[in-house]
């Protein structure tokens, strides 16, 4: 499929560079396609990184493990850790474009269902963001954080 090799070849682009500093043109010549095609599909570069974003949080969701929320954020944090093409989207240089994306509604309607509603799912998403940002010191530390902080405000909301 076009798109999936679009967004397969805007990810090696943005594990080696970043995610700004990539153009539409450098992942037209990397998908095989021309610019028109690429633009039929994402007629600007913010259309592309959210369907991007879109894809990576659907194949991550499908790994989670259900009932845990404590689990299910910090494998979430261990699947774009391991992952360059995710890892680089919480550089300094692309900081401001994750921020955009991931508080915008094509993210956090993704979430609204697993989260109760659009404020809680927001507010999951700021918590996640800055944990990739600015990590803990260690698991412990940051399964520690999310169990103290984190899972006694969606409690009330998830069950």
């Amino acid at each position: 499929m076009t798109t999936d090799r679009i967004l397969d070849a805007a990810a090696g682009l943005f594990a080696e560079r970043g995610v700004d500093a990539v153009g539409m043109g450098e992942i037209a010549r990397a998908a095989g396609c021309s610019r028109a095609t690429l633009y039929r599909y994402f007629p600007d570069r913010r259309r592309l990184h959210v369907a991007f974003v879109q894809r990576e949080a659907r194949r991550i969701g499908a790994l989670l493990p259900a009932g845990d929320p404590v689990e299910a954020i910090l494998h979430a944090l261990a699947q774009v850790r391991a992952r360059p093409e995710l890892l680089a989207w919480f550089g300094a240089a692309d900081a401001g474009t994750t921020a955009e994306i991931a508080q915008s509604d094509a993210v956090i309607g993704m979430l609204r269902p697993d989260a109760g509603d659009e404020e809680t799912a927001r507010w999951l998403v700021r918590v996640i963001v800055s944990l990739l940002i600015v990590p803990g010191r260690d698991e412990a530390e940051e399964r520690a954080m999310v169990e103290r902080f984190v899972v006694p405000t969606l409690a009330p909301r998830v069950r």
